[in-house]
């Protein structure tokens, strides 16, 4: 039975050394080569920097963006003005629609998918801003009317206070003029 255990142990420590033996090789892995940055990857850094300029400064840049636009008109170039465009406040969306809608149409061929994306992202930003314009608008001139509608029943509410406050004075008067008139039938008997 010695010789059973001893043969297992022995058996096994074979066993680990053949293990220690066939230890793979250590996998190397290579950097990979730096990618050249893509139409995605630079429209995101402009906007970080869009992001950084204050009024005077984003105005600037969009009219300069706008201007280099008409000279170039490539679809980065257009992109460009066009998020120019949005992040300024007084910026009117049919500007931005006109910039980016010629890359959306049917029959245009733009070749890079990021480029694609910005532009329906920024197509799809400017009609809801859009519509937000408009929705304020209405908004206002709903508040604007209700206002003059309230105005209006203040006035006739004034009105008909003073109406009130004059017919009470009448109503006293006459009360007034009703009691002196008792007053001397009673002395006069």
């Amino acid at each position: 039975m010695k010789w059973l255990a001893l043969a297992a142990c022995a058996f096994g420590l074979g066993a680990c050394a053949l293990l220690e033996e066939e230890k793979p090789a250590p996998v190397v892995v290579a950097p990979a080569p730096p990618r050249k940055p893509t139409s995605a990857d630079e429209l995101l850094a402009y906007l970080d920097r869009l992001r950084a300029l204050d009024e005077a400064a984003l105005a600037l840049e969009t009219s300069r963006q706008r201007e280099f636009a008409k000279k170039d008109p490539t679809d980065l170039a257009r992109l460009k003005a066009a998020l120019a465009l949005s992040t300024s406040p007084q910026s009117e969306e049919a500007d931005i629609l006109a910039l980016i809608e010629p890359l959306l149409r049917e029959g245009y061929a733009i070749q890079d998918a990021d480029a694609l994306a910005m532009a329906s992202f920024l197509q799809g930003m400017a009609l809801e801003r859009r519509r937000l314009k408009e929705s304020a608008a209405v908004a206002n001139g709903r508040s604007r009317d209700d206002r003059k509608a309230m105005d209006a029943q203040k006035h006739r509410a004034d009105h008909l206070e003073q109406r009130v406050t004059q017919l009470q004075q009448k109503i006293d008067a006459l009360t007034s003029l009703e009691k002196s008139l008792s007053k001397r039938a009673t002395q006069g008997k």
